[in-house]
């Protein structure tokens, strides 16, 4: 890479990692190609990204980010998994970690809080945004259900003793 493609790089990293709102660092070393193209794969699937780059490019892309203090986290073979949701990159790398024994996570970051491997795996147990959405809609929904329910009940039973009423004046 020239140096004018270096600071390309380094520029719009750094535009990614600002938005980003959670990342996970991990080592790799050990990983076939297609190992890494399966995490690739189930990232994007997530709504995440992973990628392979220099440390130093990294380190500088982090500068003036909230995630600027993972910056020690990069030595060696190191691979970053960064999301817009704050669970889907701890998701990917737990479960890819789990499977795969050279994929060590070293840690992270959701926005400037520091997160440890602990941290990391606390977050992949949690739900995403679209199913705690799916269970808030379903909780919305259901007293909404139970409300109509309650209303038309009253509504039916005076229907049933009027009809009982209409009937009993008819058979006389």
């Amino acid at each position: 890479m020239e140096r004018s493609e270096k600071q390309k790089f380094v520029s719009d990293f750094n535009e990614v990692l600002s938005s980003a709102g959670v990342a996970v660092v991990a080592h790799y070393a050990g990983l076939s190609v297609s190992q890494m193209t399966q995490l690739r794969a189930e990232a994007r699937e997530a709504g995440g990204t992973v990628k392979v780059a220099k440390n130093r490019l990294v380190k500088l892309a982090l500068q003036g980010t909230e995630l600027e203090h993972i910056s020690d986290l990069f030595k060696g073979p190191t691979v970053i998994v960064f999301s817009d949701d704050p669970v889907a990159a701890p998701k990917v790398s737990a479960k890819f970690a789990k499977d795969n024994e050279d994929f060590k996570i070293l840690g992270g970051a959701l926005g400037s809080t520091n997160l440890d491997v602990a941290g990391v795996n606390a977050l992949a147990t949690m739900p995403s945004l679209d199913e705690l959405r799916g269970k808030l809609v379903g909780m919305i929904q259901t007293p909404a259900s139970r409300i109509a329910q309650v209303t038309s009940a009253p509504a039916g039973q005076l229907a049933r003793v009027f009809n009982a009423y209409a009937e009993k004046d008819q058979a006389a």
